[in-house]
């Protein structure tokens, strides 16, 4: 079965960090792009980071520059989203996406809960 699973997420407090990872099941996930998307609620989804395949191209959302970093292992098939310095209005459901010549996996959402 291919699929993508996200973990990670978590109850954090402001100033607080997760790292979020991202595991592919059934396929490579080195032969795809990937990209963390973010869902609050009452809102779209919008894009918050993405990586290419070999890692060497990433970015990033203006709202999450200089506290987010994307990062990817291809032997182990995991993709990764360190977040520090976590606001509340970062809380959201946090999914990741894999990607290559239109053939697109997502996964079912990990929920990041920023809160005192």
């Amino acid at each position: 079965q291919l699929q993508l699973v996200e973990s990670g997420g978590g109850l954090v407090q402001p100033g607080g960090s997760l790292r979020l990872s991202c595991a592919a099941a059934g396929f490579t996930l080195g032969d795809f792009a990937i990209a963390w998307f973010r869902q609050a609620p009452g809102k779209e989804r919008e894009g918050v980071s993405c990586i290419s395949k070999s890692g060497e191209s990433t970015d990033y959302a203006d709202s999450v520059k200089g506290r987010f970093t994307i990062s990817r292992d291809n032997a182990k098939s995991t993709g990764y989203l360190q977040m520090n310095s976590l606001k509340p209005e970062d809380t959201a459901i946090y999914y990741c996406k894999a990607t290559r010549y239109g053939i697109e996996f997502w996964g079912e959402g990990t929920l990041v809960t920023v809160s005192s």
